[in-house]
């Protein structure tokens, strides 16, 4: 741990304790909170933060909220939400996170399995979905909003306005002003904390069960490994709810006392992160892939200079980049190429992209592709992969600084001790770890539990290895490896990534289990591909008739093509479909994290999957597309099936590409 930032459990065994020692330390001399609203950046010092939490605290006493209760929180990212947060927990209750974009039944669900009382809902949005769901939710006995548009011709006793019950809290603390800080005291290290639920990919979501003393170990940990300092900048756009959110806006940042900036809106933060150029970055896999499309579109729209610069710059980044994989020290020539290409171009695109402060970068939730990876190291950006778990509070490994494996998610961290269940003769094998962070069980699933956790380890479900060197490789999950009728083994998950690498691609599904060969169903990027029509003069109206294009498809083979060349023979797709909609949270298709549900996909998509695997040229579909407002329609198409060409009918050039190539597209 960094020297004078070290604290013990014993002496700071709660989150809301570490809050009260950066409210002492810092007062009004730093900023802990910075919301924008209305374009104008509003901050909140580490002593208004603690204000904050006190008076809702005590709000929620009186409210009715006894130690073991649980509060539910829905909404964006705001300062509000982590307010919502410690409060309970310094009442000794436990918060509950719920996912902004979640669908009725997801928010019936968890409000009645965690028996939440009192729920903080954001807005208008949010509110009428908690009303709808009223005769669901006996338990529920007040709403408290923290946006009142839209809500002030409400007249409902069961809703509160989220200022209301902070003013009704500082009135208790003027009467009783020592009455916080005796609920504070009264909590201990070994209570819970929060009741964070899982992503859901195989059923229902689970609720797991973290204390304070298991947050506090494993951030400690990770600080250990990737310090973290009160001068350091964070941008929250991640949905909160998320255990990977929870560790840096809530945990590390009360750990280190570093600043947490949240956008304006969800929309906004891509604008946000360009103003704040944040020094810490934690992302999703989607979020990485969408951006690494987002340069590779702009660069193709680029003028014929700027796009000659990016096609001479970004293979001396590569280069780079596999000097730095491989721990090599580069020659002095790739040291000045390197330094002029900097300064010619990635610079400038990492200022575009708002990492031009980047200090640690990290990515999580799921395996990044080993291209996208690459790509940002290559523009100077110390990206790193981390590897966790809910039921772990978080993270349990991360590469360290000079020892990046972009096939693996880097070491464990010291609190974490990880090892291979029942390895095979390659030492491939189910992942399981222990360690102080360990959860103390889904709540009210004792049969998940004893399933999970067995003689004191966590079974994660996930399929790795460790390399000479101590680095954890994921394969995949467990379930969803898959074999071939041949035997031959494949991960669609690691062709998956590879087809994401791509600015016209934003979701892929890989299948082939007991089948004879590799197939893929793939989802297009509407605004990019969009886009890239336009430039054509290709027509089209909606998603699904722009992803039954000839064209389109033609675009789509080339990728399958790359990302063919770069797999073992038997692992290859022969066949791919482009599907007519997106993969959807609302649809069960993802989760919440953008997670495939496979087995729901398996199921919904069957007649397409079928086709796949037959002669059929195209499949006809009549399939109900669910819009935003609700409103239902019913989509009659047919699905057109790509078998891709033998090997030896593509060109050395279609495969590789390469910058000759694009030299010559651009002349």
């Amino acid at each position: 741990m960094n020297s004078g930032k070290a604290y013990s459990n014993e002496s700071l065994p709660t989150l809301p304790s570490l809050l009260i020692r950066n409210a002492a330390r810092f007062g009004d001399s730093r900023v802990a909170l910075r919301e924008k609203e209305y374009g104008i950046w509003q901050p909140v010092t580490w002593k208004g933060y603690l204000e904050h939490v006190r008076d809702f605290s005590l709000g929620l006493i009186s409210l009715g909220l006894s130690p073991g209760n649980a509060l539910g929180i829905i909404g964006n990212n705001r300062p509000e939400w982590l307010y919502a947060e410690l409060a309970v927990q310094s009442a000794g209750g436990v918060s509950v996170g719920i996912f902004q974009d979640s669908i009725l039944s997801e928010v019936a669900y968890i409000i009645d399995h965690c028996e939440a009382s009192i729920i903080v809902a954001e807005d208008q949005e949010q509110v009428d979905k908690i009303l709808e769901l009223r005769e669901k939710l006996p338990r529920v006995r007040k709403i408290i909003y923290t946006d009142p548009k839209g809500l002030w011709d409400y007249e409902d006793e069961i809703l509160i306005d989220y200022y209301e019950v902070e003013r009704i809290g500082r009135e208790m603390h003027e009467k009783d002003p020592d009455l916080f800080n005796r609920n504070l005291n009264a909590v201990k290290g070994e209570d819970l904390a929060t009741i964070c639920y899982t992503s859901g990919t195989t059923g229902d979501p689970k609720g797991t069960l973290l204390t304070h003393s298991n947050i506090l170990s494993m951030v400690a940990s990770l600080n250990e490994v990737d310090p973290k300092t009160p001068d350091d900048q964070f941008l929250s756009f991640i949905p909160l709810p998320w255990i990977v959110e929870q560790t840096m806006s809530v945990f590390s940042a009360l750990y280190s006392g570093f600043t947490v900036n949240f956008p304006e809106e969800p929309e906004t933060a891509t604008a946000d992160l360009y103003e704040i150029a944040p020094s810490l970055v934690v992302a999703s896999p989607r979020m990485w892939e969408g951006i690494s499309r987002q340069v590779m579109v702009k660069h193709l729209d680029a003028s014929f200079f700027k796009g000659l610069i990016y096609d001479l710059c970004l293979p001396i980044g590569y280069r780079w980049a596999d000097f730095k994989f491989e721990k090599k020290t580069p020659p002095m020539g790739w040291k000045i190429l390197y330094w002029i290409a900097y300064f010619a171009m990635f610079r400038a695109l990492r200022d575009r992209i708002g990492f031009s402060k980047v200090r640690s970068a990290m990515t999580g939730g799921a395996a990044l592709g080993p291209d996208v990876f690459r790509f940002f190291h290559a523009l100077g950006i110390n990206l790193k992969q981390i590897y966790g778990q809910t039921e772990v509070a978080g993270y349990s490994t991360i590469h360290r600084d000079g020892d990046i494996n972009f096939d693996s998610v880097g070491i464990p961290v010291p609190a974490a001790e990880i090892s291979i269940f029942e390895p095979d003769k390659e030492g491939v094998g189910e992942i399981i770890s222990r360690g102080s962070g360990l959860f103390q069980g889904y709540f009210k699933n004792e049969e998940a539990t004893r399933s999970t956790i067995i003689d004191g380890w966590l079974h994660s479900g996930d399929a790795g290895y460790f390399t000479p060197d101590g680095h954890l490789v994921i394969i995949d999950r467990v379930k969803d490896l898959m074999h071939l009728k041949s035997g031959a083994r494949f991960s669609p998950m690691f062709i998956e990534n590879k087809l994401k690498f791509c600015p016209y691609i934003v979701e892929a599904v890989v299948l082939g289990h007991d089948r004879d060969y590799v197939t893929a169903m793939i989802c297009i990027d509407y605004k990019n591909l969009g886009k890239w029509a336009e430039d054509h003069r290709i027509s089209y109206t909606t998603y699904s008739d722009l992803a039954a294009k000839p064209e389109v498809y033609d675009l789509i083979e080339n990728e399958v093509v790359r990302v063919n060349t770069t797999l073992p023979e038997k692992a290859r797709i022969r066949k791919f479909l482009l599907l007519y909609k997106e993969l959807d949270p609302d649809d069960e298709e993802l989760t919440r994290t953008r997670k495939i549900r496979r087995a729901f996909i398996n199921k919904k998509y069957i007649r397409e999957i079928s086709a796949l695997y037959s002669d059929a040229g195209e499949v006809p579909i009549e399939a109900k597309i669910r819009y935003q407002d609700g409103r239902t329609a019913v989509l009659r198409t047919n699905l057109i099936i790509r078998t891709m060409k033998p090997e030896e009918a593509y060109s050395t050039a279609l495969k590789r590409g390469g910058f000759w190539k694009r030299l010559r597209r651009r002349a």
